[in-house]
């Protein structure tokens, strides 16, 4: 455990919490966390998370504006929900980029957990960017992230940061209900509008 993991932590909580809310202040705390869990995973040869917060970096200033002026007209973006094809497009992803990854990352590095680690990456770049989206589908996304990193992260004895994605799980499945709750406050009774 590091200073510098604590604080990532703590950023990472208010990052969380704030995109349960739809508040963009989600996106300058979790460029924060993210810049910081790079020296993090590097450290303890996490590649492939490391390679994906180094990713976030961008997501996260893509997002932040995204969500300022990505909705209609160049307003505020609203909840939406996905259409079953493109549900379905994400989910091959997933497991497309989980094989190719891991069995890259379990042939060329020494890391650890190179499938596991693999799962959380390609997962989490599709939850990142349904929550770009503001998709709703983004949070069960991160349900299964948050899972699989939790058991990642004990074995690697990352403590404060399995006790984060801990955390985590609670909030997004708080944030699936609420986004869910946002959406139908739109005035949407019927099957979800998608797009």
């Amino acid at each position: 455990m590091s200073q510098i993991e604590i604080v990532a932590v703590v950023f990472g909580l208010f990052a969380v919490w704030f995109t349960v809310r739809q508040n963009i202040w989600c996106w300058p705390m979790g460029l924060v966390q993210v810049s910081l869990y790079v020296i993090v995973f590097y450290q303890v040869k996490l590649y492939s998370d490391l390679i994906l917060h180094v990713i976030y970096i961008g997501v996260q200033l893509f997002g932040w504006y995204h969500w300022l002026h990505g909705g209609r007209d160049h307003g505020k973006l609203a909840v939406s929900y996905l259409t079953p094809l493109h549900l379905g497009g994400w989910l091959l992803l997933v497991a497309a980029g989980t094989a190719l990854w891991g069995k890259l990352m379990g042939s060329l590095t020494d890391a650890a957990v190179p499938y596991g680690d693999a799962f959380t990456t390609a997962a989490s770049l599709v939850a990142m960017w349904l929550q770009v989206e503001k998709k709703v589908e983004s949070w069960a996304f991160w349900i299964a992230v948050d899972v699989v990193a939790v058991g990642i992260y004990s074995y690697k004895g990352l403590y404060p940061t399995t006790g984060l994605y801990l955390v985590f799980l609670i909030l997004s499945i708080v944030g699936w209900r609420q986004w869910r709750a946002s959406y139908r406050a739109l005035g949407v009774q019927s099957a979800p509008a998608r797009s």
